[in-house]
């Protein structure tokens, strides 16, 4: 597609505007965390806690957001857990969708016998909701975040194997792969330099959108007590410590979840736009 055409649909896409420049915001302060704040995400201080946002009074010098019942920063406890949110985000969507297209295009090409097993590989892992796989296996396993991510990992492949799996079998008897297997073009070949290329485009979508949910059930699980453990922060963790306080002190609640609804809205938002820019057949 023209260079010129996508960066006229990217100007045009709001949706994808706002939610990149949402990210941008949000991924910068999380990276520049240790050097905005100025208080330990870990450290307690009996003597301020659940103080009320200072963000008016005192500005960066006090705390902006308040505090929480054990007097940690809540600004610091949101950025520092943001970081691993997004980190986590990353590994996991990024891992599955190498895994999970690699899975989809073998299937697709070879079908048969190699697609079958894949396929019913896939559906026996989809028909097992997210958060229920993830809470069976993290209770027998014990929460951690290395088996955290390695549930997820487990739960988002399959939508990355049956994306490219879909989309290998449309263009497995192209013709323009058909002439380069008359011409005796190696199987590796074909897959990676002629069907791979033409099966980015919704692989592409299906990322960035994956991130938005993958970050969501982290963070449910983390609520849960499964997750990311305290004293480490997590927008899950935060969110279950501070909703007994949410009748009389609310940010330490509320900061966290408006934070987790702005991510995962602009990734969606990210989604929608991507699918806008890099569709063919758009006018």
């Amino acid at each position: 597609m023209d260079r010129k055409i996508i960066l006229q649909r990217i100007r045009h896409s709001r949706f994808m505007i706002v939610g990149a420049a949402v990210l941008v915001i949000i991924i910068t302060l999380s990276l520049l965390a240790p050097v905005i704040c100025q208080f330990d995400p870990e450290a307690s201080s009996i003597a301020e806690r659940l103080l009320p946002p200072e963000w008016l009074s005192k500005g960066m010098a006090g705390h902006i957001l308040g505090t929480d019942e054990l007097g940690r920063d809540v600004f610091t406890r949101l950025l520092y857990g943001a970081r691993i949110s997004i980190m986590i985000a990353i590994v996991v969507c990024c891992s599955a969708a190498v895994l999970g297209t690699a899975l989809g295009l073998t299937a697709g090409y070879f079908g048969k016998k190699v697609d079958m097993v894949i396929m019913r590989a896939m559906e026996v892992i989809q028909a097992i909701p997210d958060i229920v796989l993830a809470i069976c296996v993290l209770s027998l396993l014990g929460p951690s975040t290395l088996n955290l991510t390695l549930v997820l990992l487990i739960g988002r492949t399959p939508m990355f194997c049956r994306l490219a799996r879909n989309n290998t079998l449309v263009y497995r008897n192209a013709e323009f792969v058909k002439a380069s297997r008359s011409m005796g073009a190696s199987r590796a070949h074909i897959i990676f330099t002629q069907i791979l290329p033409n099966i980015t485009t919704p692989l592409i979508v299906q990322l960035s959108q994956a991130f938005g949910s993958n970050i969501m059930i982290e963070s449910s699980l983390s609520f849960l007590g499964l997750g990311i453990q305290q004293p480490q922060p997590s927008w899950g963790n935060m969110i279950a410590a501070g909703r007994k306080f949410l009748a009389t002190d609310p940010w330490v609640c509320f900061a966290p979840g408006v934070a987790l609804m702005l991510i995962v809205l602009a990734f969606n938002f990210l989604g929608d736009g991507l699918r806008d820019v890099l569709d063919p057949k758009r006018t």
